[in-house]
């Protein structure tokens, strides 16, 4: 590349994103029909036909990472009597201003998500709306769908409800200092020492949220770690790609999440009316878990089973703690990719293997993705008694369409993740690394380097070689337009 492609780094992966989109099948810009509903939407969803809760005055927050701008979610929680804690989440009401058929709706329809490319997103909504007007922002009134969970000390569900509310924000908060503060190796976020009373409602938040962990953990919900590569730019200039791990405010978010699409999913169920379930069902290779357990000197059984591949994480974790991200990647890479499934009234749930859940939805990110939308229809109608907005047939054809569209953004987004990475090694050809194997078929193998985390193809050298296999590679070429990265193996 010239000097001049090098200030232009961003420009260059923002072109790459827009070819993606369009050759996955998605589209990266706004109809015109959508453009022009949006002009004529003038402000946030206010009063509804059906009353709603006035929750303003509830120390809502939300948190999330530093950059994000699209709030689909605010937390609270409530201590009671003997340990007990009420636990409320509410979600962005995005169906009040997004109708259903609509051009707008149309878009996300075919989308069914926004695309997070190390360059540029693609929302599923425009920004008008998704960081606007249907967002949950800091200090603005908002409609929403609040789900209420009470629990026991033990992180247990003694009982929940769902209901819409208008809502305020105190405090837009992020995951990276929260959880510095909450692991006391950082100062209290501003944000939180403005408003009283908020740092200990968010200390009970993460209380709650460990005993929900804990629950799920004692019915074999895996803990895995992986290691997400985040882009880190000069200017225009990309700079490195660094590794973005968890950390206890994400912990609250994600466990909050998981309990309240469940209790969405019961609550449909109860009401006896179909949902779209997100579902992972028992692992593809589980026979290669058990050889990477082996490895490792630990014995799995014969056939799949959470609470004993749990059991083995945990101790394989305190065993290497700096290597676990690996293993966590080889195991989610086995367990094989979820989807979207229909649940019809009565019939029996698929789960989700790795979360350890039966009644499992999506419905926490209505501003980013369809199936959360399509769910908040759905609750919407079942709550108010209504005709429901979709037929079991046409949530077939949904569950199908959102898993494909689903995987196609993923495509996209690993894709300029490995134009990026692109763009970082070409100048160091010919260079060792420490590699890790993340897939092995007959269409190729592919490691994943320890540091830098990016991953590439292994043209030679791979017979014999299964996911977690370590070996030392070296670096052959780069292709910064397609995205490849081709490596051999050297040790």
């Amino acid at each position: 590349m010239t000097d001049t492609d090098d200030r232009q780094h961003r420009l260059i992966l923002q072109g790459i994103a827009h070819r993606a989109m369009l050759e996955k099948g998605l589209v990266p810009d706004f109809p015109p029909q959508a453009l022009a509903e949006l002009d004529a939407i003038l402000g946030p969803a206010t009063q509804t036909a059906e009353p709603t809760h006035d929750l303003r005055r509830l120390l809502w927050c939300s948190i999330d990472n530093d950059d994000s701008r699209d709030l689909d979610q605010l937390t609270v929680a409530e201590a009671m009597p003997d340990g007990v804690a009420k636990v409320l989440v509410a979600i962005a009401d995005v169906d009040a201003l997004v109708r259903k058929q609509s051009a707008l709706d149309d878009h996300a329809r075919q989308n069914t998500t926004s695309v997070y490319t190390v360059a540029e997103t693609f929302p599923m909504l425009p920004e008008k709306l998704s960081t606007g007007l249907t967002s949950l922002n800091y200090e603005s009134d908002r409609l929403a769908i609040v789900i209420e969970m009470v629990l026991a000390g033990d992180g247990s569900l003694q009982s929940s409800d769902l209901y819409q509310a208008t809502v305020r924000s105190q405090a837009k908060l992020a995951y990276s200092s929260v959880a510095a503060w909450l692991e006391s190796s950082g100062p209290m976020p501003h944000g939180i020492g403005t408003v009283k009373g908020l740092d200990e409602n968010l200390r009970l938040q993460d209380r709650m949220a460990q005993k929900l962990k804990e629950l799920r953990r004692l019915h074999g919900a895996l803990d895995l770690e992986t290691i997400e590569a985040r882009p880190v730019f000069d200017g225009d200039r990309l700079k490195d790609l660094e590794a973005d791990k968890k950390n206890r405010a994400k912990d609250i978010i994600e466990d909050f999440m998981i309990a309240a699409n469940g209790v969405a999913a019961r609550y449909l169920a109860s009401k006896k009316v179909p949902s779209l379930r997100r579902v992972v069902r028992t692992p593809k290779r589980w026979g290669r878990i058990i050889e990477l357990a082996a490895e490792r000197g630990a014995t799995l059984p014969r056939e799949p089973d959470a609470r004993a591949l749990e059991q083995f994480l945990v101790s394989a974790k305190a065993a290497d703690p700096l290597h676990f991200p690996d293993l966590s990647l080889s195991i989610i890479k086995l367990l094989g990719p979820g989807e979207y499934a229909v649940q019809l009234p009565g019939d029996s749930a698929a789960g989700h293997f790795g979360l350890a859940v039966k009644d499992y939805t999506h419905s926490t990110a209505p501003n980013r993705r369809y199936p959360d939308l399509v769910t908040q229809r759905l609750l919407k109608a079942a709550a108010a008694g209504q005709i429901l907005p979709y037929g079991s047939d046409e949530l077939a054809a949904l569950a199908k369409h959102c898993t494909e569209a689903e995987d196609a953004a993923k495509k996209v987004e690993r894709q300029v993740t490995k134009s990026a990475a692109a763009i970082l090694l070409e100048s160091r050809i010919g260079e060792q690394f420490d590699a890790i194997v993340t897939g092995a078929a007959e269409k190729g193998t592919w490691v994943r380097l320890l540091h830098p985390p990016i991953e590439g193809r292994l043209e030679s050298g791979f017979k014999g070689m299964d996911v977690g296999h370590r070996l030392r590679v070296q670096l052959v070429r780069t292709d910064v337009e397609r995205g490849y990265i081709d490596f051999k193996r050297v040790a």
